[in-house]
């Protein structure tokens, strides 16, 4: 698989395949700039179809952190890491170890922790291998599970974007599509009900879908129908890429902010978008809530009240990002590159 002239490839740093036959590991681990600090990234575990297919994710998503990092003031790069394997019938500890031993082989240039298909138990496996690794369960028993903050990231970005998008500071009433109600998505949706908003919610497993519906009294589609939805924002809350051109044509909803990595299917979607009058909330800024508790829960001075701050800090982000949009007419997603690409020295 060619590399170097891959169309993801944005002059990264480290590319790194690791195998090992008795566990069954096949993984690869991208490391995008460390400028800033260490290559903080999660870890995927997917059936991907083919190792092309897991060699583009792992490039688009450790980009995607470098310029994350960068837009929430981190002192930390970018990396990601996947596993070509079903997380429901192909993860066991030795795999896991397996994972914690190449990671550790980087001497700290990359550091891991949970992502989809990876959860906070999975990481103290990986930890029994390697000290770079986080997400994990701190000493007083509070969970490391970083999904909450994203949620919370989220909430605030999605606030910031009916303010500029919809010219509206509430959200009672308002009425969003929520694709995907895994652990983000669900905080997510919590958090949007308990400030009045009104949801339309679908997912893959229906089972987890039915439960939450009734619970907040959504409406619920089926998977493909939740592009269709009369909604005023739409939140890609699953996997990436899904804003393709057919979407973007298809979509009601005037404002796009959702926790999902990389929704872009190409850049030009976002010239798309606001084509169709439809503002888009850059993925890396909104969902980063999660990346900043990581990075603290790294430092000595842990500080529950600090990391809601900083985090809450997103919406001030997007509030300059959204402005300077309109000011210069051009995409927030074009302005977001240009300042995460100065802030880790690429500008």
């Amino acid at each position: 698989m060619p590399v170097f002239t891959h169309p993801e490839f944005d002059h990264h740093q480290q590319i790194v395949h690791g195998c090992d036959a008795a566990s069954g590991l096949r993984a690869i681990i991208a490391i995008h700039d460390t400028t800033r600090g260490p290559a903080l990234g999660g870890l995927r575990i997917y059936p991907y179809a083919s190792e092309a297919d897991a060699l583009t994710d792992v490039l688009r998503l450790s980009r995607g952190m470098s310029y994350k990092s960068a837009m929430a003031d981190l002192p930390l790069g970018g990396g990601k890491a996947v596993i070509i394997a079903d997380p429901r019938t192909d993860k066991t500890p030795e795999l896991l170890r397996a994972m914690g031993r190449l990671v550790d082989s980087l001497g700290g240039r990359y550091v891991t922790a949970e992502d989809s298909g990876s959860s906070e138990a999975d990481m103290q496996v990986i930890a029994e291998e390697t000290a770079h690794v986080g997400g994990l369960r701190r000493a007083d028993g509070e969970s490391g599970d970083p999904s909450p903050f994203t949620a919370w990231g989220v909430f605030c970005a999605l606030r910031s974007a009916v303010r500029h998008g919809l010219g509206r500071r509430d959200l009672e009433g308002l009425k969003v599509a929520i694709q995907g109600v895994g652990h983000v998505g669900e905080h997510l949706a919590r958090h949007l009900h308990a400030a009045g908003a009104r949801l339309v919610l679908t997912d893959v497993d229906r089972e987890a879908l039915a439960h939450l519906a009734e619970e907040l009294g959504a409406e619920t589609v089926a998977p493909e129908a939740i592009f269709d939805a009369e909604v005023d924002v739409f939140a890609p809350c699953a996997l990436g890429a899904v804003l393709d051109a057919e979407v973007v044509d298809r979509l009601r909803a005037r404002v796009v902010c959702g926790a999902a990595n990389n929704q872009l299917a190409t850049p030009r979607m976002a010239e798309r978008l606001i084509a169709r009058g439809i503002l888009y909330t850059p993925d890396y800024v909104a969902n980063a809530g999660g990346v900043i508790e990581i990075a603290w829960q790294r430092r000595a001075d842990y500080d529950r009240r600090a990391v809601m701050a900083h985090i809450e800090g997103i919406g001030a982000t997007l509030d300059e990002l959204f402005a300077r949009a309109g000011r210069e007419g051009r995409s927030p997603a074009h302005i977001a590159d240009a300042m995460a690409r100065e802030r880790f020295g690429r500008g």
